[in-house]
């Protein structure tokens, strides 16, 4: 599940065209990153990989939306962090990842 839920989300950034090229870009290689990070995550605490997992794939389908509605954005992009907050010492790249996702979806220009 997790496997097919982060390639549906490469897939929508890849084909959003709302999304400007350097933008597309930067979330691409930040998908590959967290891709990495929540596979290790998955080994020892599947839900929680899931979670996030299923976090971004909303707040993406959220980003990229042709008309964003930036009340559902914001709440999708609260609910992505909070599902990364107890894993702060001990997956700190995965952290670091989630918050560069959500502030980049946040910057695609509401």
């Amino acid at each position: 599940m997790i496997e097919e839920t982060l390639k549906k989300i490469e897939a929508r950034v890849r084909d959003a065209d709302s999304i400007a090229g350097d933008r597309k870009i930067e979330l691409l290689e930040l998908l590959s990153t967290l891709h990495s990070e929540v596979a290790a995550l998955a080994q020892t605490h599947r839900e929680h990989a899931e979670s996030i997992a299923s976090f971004t794939d909303l707040s993406t389908r959220e980003a990229t939306r042709t008309q964003r509605n930036p009340r559902l954005l914001e709440l999708s992009r609260a609910g992505l962090s909070s599902s990364v907050e107890e894993f702060e010492q001990s997956h700190p790249r995965l952290v670091e990842i989630v918050n560069a996702i959500s502030n980049a979806l946040a910057s695609l220009g509401i």
